[in-house]
């Protein structure tokens, strides 16, 4: 029931008392149902429902899965919707592939119903008028390809049913579409659409159904025709008529949001000699600025660059703003500057808390504050293609992230900044360098220049353990174990803690915990009694009023402005006081200290309180800023040095005060404007990629603190970015608001969870993850040659957030591993060749490292070539490092276009782990005997759907609690090219997965399908053989999973395989085919 024609047609068979009444016609013509076709109608309402698509885009003959991307668990929900829409009884052989289209689901009703089927209407003797042009013809012969007149109830019904299963509206459900093919309805879904169906006409199941009988919905129809004791459906119960519970008023969910969670992590880049240039020459004559570090690589630098004939303009001081300024323009006045080279982040540090005012000062001014005068003075000059930012920094090499942690925590400022200039000026080439502690000072000189003239694809990049790192955010998931409990005794001091969102967090905290809470902010502590507080809460309408009747009294100028600062003022204490009495209410103790972050003096009087009163923190948190958002040019020097201090320099002043007084968390706000950087938030970028380096860095200066960062995206509802005009730019830039049920438990759940490290909390993040070129910096045609496997045809891309990318266009009709490997006559693409793609995307750029194992091995989804036509695949991998070894997260993606939408959906997924050594060869004993109850290959590929080319197996035997199967010493080639090179043997992995098979068609009676594995070696090539290959296999746990492994009969070890398991088709194996099988394996 491939189409939806077919599962038409299936109620038409099944409920011939359904069948619409032909109309009177001139002669017979072949057509499509006529719009009043009830059980297509039916149908196509099901399928719109299911689909989301509007029924007039619905053609019966469109393929279920080919066209319109419902697959198989869709299809069964279709045709369940189908079956309760028609009182059909469930069918337990019914076959989904044999109802690939519309047509086939609407024949499949009228199969089952064929009391449905309208009676012939009277002739008309009258001079028939012209007919309308919604009205089709009718057939005066039977074709399950079209469907019953649009009247017909039986149409009608089959098309609301698969509208129901499949989301499309009926509108768009054509009787002739195929269901698979068309509709993208695969057998699962196709199974769910005839139990709709049947249920919905009271058709009884038939065991001996085949669903390929009726790949259209008119197939379905004229089945519910046929089948369908009654002449009316039951009542349908419709998806999404069950009354939805109202969304929860805000408030903390006890459960951690799903896909709003991301860790940042270094990933991979290509070396330089792959990517594109930037645009960027260095040429004689150029002038460039050289902030200089105390260390020599300026000297380095500028040495490299008189070589190249480049004018450097030197700052090897610290200057006053005013004083840069000057010197900036007389340098411009003799010319353009095209690019700077900022190196103040490479300079060595102490330790933050261990800094004099003085030396504090210093460093900011010459990381930050003196890079915001520079780029401001020289805005418009470095702006367009061919100038340039270069700044450099000194976190270890890969910003931070990874187990030592950031080694310099102040180039954190530096790097926030470049990375929002960035944002500024696209045009222009922007990036901050990251470099270990200890390399030499020409080898970074060299490197900056490389970076200037090569790669525009990464801002974010470093260098460590000889290789280029850049820095992407992946999904993570909050770890389950709550290894640190919160309770009475916790000890809590927090920043900010008049800010709304902080206040809500303030009191999931205290529910959760029930402690001791110090509070800290500028806003005065809060009179309860105070009326304005009472009557801001209950009327901030008539309060507005209030206030500006108080201004105009008072005498002075009553302007909106005036009136928002009062009610700023006024929910700031608002908040303050829901603060402390959600603690008291919780049964906790809390401590309210009004004091300002700037200065060092009141902070360190706040820290006196609480180290007297507690003698430690238990967690810090530090939400205390404001962010006021002007592009450079319009962003005067006291904005930049406000925004920056209170969270940077408030900082410094809590850390300075606590000391030595013990620590156990420490939890910074951050935003995604210092992970990505945001036009006009140089100092809030700054400032919040400063505290994201200082915590990292507590890892080697601080290893007694955890260390926690929070990126927040903007939040709706509370907070000052769901005001204004922000959430519309959000909505525009492709970012999510983060509503405060998600939002608000962050900070608990990762306390909670032990946490130490950086977190991203928000969803989709348009823009911010968007890539800065289309081929990620790479330039595909340098690597023609470079990874030229079966599965690995074309390097397309590496993105920095979306990895290397590699398409291959494969044909079924020329490659042996598609055309031998059909189920139900589809070419699916091999699991083990979905391996080989993996195995091949990982060493594409980086032949010199060795597959450890493959692992974490998911088969999602098949891969199908519908129709025999080719079709091109995508993979992907991301390359991370563990150790001293690198991880390859791929995908293997299939991209369709469904009734002109694009449907992207990964079919396999798995981790590659590559080292620089070759894993150890090991030995194995050689492989049992055969048996004289093994079964030979003639009986098994009775079974077995496989061609030649994947018919590996001569026989298979049971022995002592193992499966042995021995493979064919000839087979014919598997790919074209033939002798095209493979590096994860794929037919010995098949002769683990069909041996495995075997056991599980033997004793259950059900073949399975690949679908995990939790770790696959590949340790030698199979032209190392020393005799005939076998597979031996040990199921675990009854058969739930399989441990196998490849050798040969002298003991070599060529493929390792844990944790293989299967998913079960739901269909039994003939007993007849089975017997062999079964007496081999009993």
């Amino acid at each position: 029931f491939p189409t939806l024609g077919h599962v038409v047609q299936f109620v038409r068979d099944r409920r011939p008392d359904l069948a619409a009444a032909p109309e009177p016609v001139a002669a017979p013509v072949a057509a499509a149902a006529p719009a009043t076709d009830p059980v297509t109608s039916k149908v196509l309402s099901i399928v719109a429902e299911q689909t989301g698509y509007p029924s007039d885009m619905l053609d019966l003959e469109l393929d279920l899965e080919a066209d319109l991307g419902i697959d198989t668990v869709k299809q069964a929900e279709t045709f369940a919707a189908v079956r309760e829409a028609y009182d059909i009884p469930r069918e337990d052989n019914l076959e989904l592939r044999a109802f690939p289209t519309l047509g086939h689901v609407v024949q499949f009703v009228r199969d089952r119903r064929p009391d449905l089927v309208p009676a012939p209407a009277p002739a008309q003797t009258a001079v028939p008028a012209p007919m309308p042009a919604a009205v089709a013809v009718a057939s005066s012969a039977p074709a399950p390809a079209r469907a019953a007149a649009s009247g017909d109830s039986i149409t009608e019904k089959v098309l609301e049913v698969v509208a129901s299963v499949t989301g499309y509206p009926p509108e768009m459900l054509e009787l002739d579409l195929d269901l698979e093919a068309d509709l993208g309805i695969d057998t699962v879904k196709q199974a769910e659409t005839f139990a709709a169906v049947r249920e919905a006409y009271g058709i009884p199941r038939d065991d001996k159904l085949e669903l390929r009988e009726f790949p259209t919905l008119n197939h379905v129809i004229a089945w519910v025709r046929a089948s369908a004791p009654e002449a009316a459906p039951s009542a349908v119960v419709e998806p999404g008529t069950e009354a939805v519970p109202s969304s929860p008023a805000v408030g903390a969910s006890h459960e951690p949001a799903e896909g709003l969670r991301r860790v940042p992590v270094a990933v991979l880049r290509p070396p330089l000699s792959a990517c594109k240039p930037t645009g960027v020459e260095l040429v004689e004559g150029s002038r460039v600025l050289v902030m200089s570090d105390r260390g020599p690589v300026g000297k380095a630098l500028i040495k490299q660059l008189k070589k190249l004939g480049v004018e450097a303009l030197v700052i090897d001081d610290t200057p006053a703003a005013d004083e840069l300024e000057q010197r900036l323009e007389g340098w411009m006045s003799d010319g353009p500057i095209q690019g700077v080279y900022w190196l103040a982040g490479l300079d060595r540090e102490d330790p933050i808390a261990e800094l004099s005012p003085d030396a504090w000062a210093s460093a900011v001014q010459r990381r930050a504050k003196l890079l915001f005068t520079t780029m401001r003075t020289l805005y418009e000059q470095i702006s367009a293609p061919g100038t340039f930012l270069m700044s450099a920094t000194r976190l270890g090499g890969k910003h931070g992230f990874d187990e030592r942690g950031a080694v310099a925590p102040l180039g954190g400022a530096v790097g926030g900044f470049t990375k929002t200039y960035k944002r500024e000026k696209p045009e222009a080439t922007v990036k901050v360098v990251d470099f270990e502690a200890k390399l030499k000072a020409s080898t970074i000189a060299d490197r900056l220049i490389a970076e200037t003239l090569s790669d525009p694809g990464a801002c974010e990049l470093g260098y460590a353990d000889d290789e280029r790192w850049a820095i992407t955010a992946s999904f993570e998931s909050v770890p389950t174990a709550r290894p640190f409990a919160l309770g009475k005794d916790s000890v809590f001091a927090i920043t900010g803690a008049a800010g709304s969102i902080v206040s809500a967090i303030v009191e999931d905290l205290a529910k959760a915990s029930g402690g001791t809470f110090h509070l800290l902010d500028l806003t005065p502590e809060p009179d309860a009694q105070d009326p304005d507080l009472r009557r801001f809460a209950s009327d901030r309408d008539g309060l507005q009023r209030e206030l500006f009747e108080r201004l105009k009294q008072s005498g002075q100028k009553a302007t909106p402005v005036a009136v928002q600062r009062l009610l700023g003022e006024l929910e700031r204490k608002h908040a303050a006081l829901q603060a402390i009495e959600s603690v008291r209410a919780a049964g906790g103790e809390v401590h309210y200290h009004s004091v300002n972050l700037l200065d060092k003096e009141a902070v360190a009087a706040a820290v006196d309180s609480i180290r007297e009163h507690s003698g430690r923190i238990d967690a810090l948190v530090h939400a205390a800023g404001l962010e006021i958002s002007h592009f450079l040019p319009d962003k005067n020097p006291s904005e930049f040095d406000l925004v920056f201090d209170v969270k940077a320099t408030g900082w410094y002043h809590l850390l300075s005060s606590i000391g030595d007084m013990p620590l156990g968390a420490a939890v910074v706000f951050s935003s995604i404007a210092g992970r990505f950087g945001n036009g006009g938030q140089t100092d809030y970028s700054a400032a919040n990629e400063l505290l994201a380096k200082s915590v990292s860095s507590f890892r080697n200066a601080r290893p007694g603190t955890r260390g926690v960062v929070v990126d927040w995206t903007a939040w709706a509802d509370i907070g000052m970015a769901s005001r204004g005009s922000i959430p519309k730019m959000m909505e525009l830039a492709g970012i999510d608001m983060l509503k405060p049920g998600d939002g608000i438990p962050v900070v608990r759940n990762e306390l909670e969870a032990g946490t130490s490290g950086e977190v991203v909390i928000g969803g989709a993040l348009g823009i911010l993850m968007q890539e800065w070129d289309a081929t990620g910096g790479l330039d595909p045609q340098k690597l023609e040659a470079v990874g030229q496997g079966p599965m690995s045809t074309h390097l397309v891309a590496m993105g920095v957030h979306t990895g290397l990318q590699v398409e291959t266009t494969l044909d079924p009709q020329e490659q042996p591993f598609l055309y031998d490997h059909k189920i139900g006559g589809t070419a699916v693409l091999p699991g083990v060749m979905g391996l080989e793609g993996f195995g091949e995307i990982s060493k594409a750029l980086f032949p010199d490292w060795h597959i450890q194992a493959i692992e974490g091995v998911d088969f999602l989804t098949p891969f199908k070539f519908y129709r025999d036509e080719p079709r091109t695949l995508t993979l992907r991998a991301q390359f991370t490092a563990e150790g001293d070894e690198l991880l390859a997260r791929c995908q293997l993606i299939g991209i369709r276009s469904i009734l002109g939408n694009e449907e992207v959906k990964t079919h396999f997924s798995a981790t590659v782990r590559l080292g620089r050594e070759l894993v150890d060869r090991e030995r194995s004993e050689a492989p049992p005997h055969a048996s004289d109850s093994a079964v030979a290959d003639e009986d098994i590929y009775r079974v077995y759907f496989h061609g030649p080319a994947y018919q590996v197996l001569d026989t298979a035997w049971r022995d002592n609690g193992v499966v042995v199967g021995r493979m064919r010493e000839k087979l014919p080639d598997d790919r074209q090219p033939a002798g095209v090179e493979m590096v994860t043997e794929p037919r010995l992995v098949e002769l683990c997965f069909q041996t495995a098979g075997v056991w599980q068609i033997g004793t259950t009676g059900r073949m399975g399908l690949p679908q995990h594995i939790d770790e696959l070696e590949v340790l030698r090539p199979a032209d190392a053989i020393e005799g005939r290959f076998h597979a031996v296999v040990s199921p675990r746990d009854d058969g739930k999973s399989f441990d196998a492994h490849v050798t040969d009969e002298a003991g070599n070890l060529y493929v390792v395989l844990r944790g293989y398991k299967t998913a079960e088709l739901p269909e039994d194996v003939d007993p007849d085919k089975r017997k062999p099988l079964r007496a081999a394996m009993d």
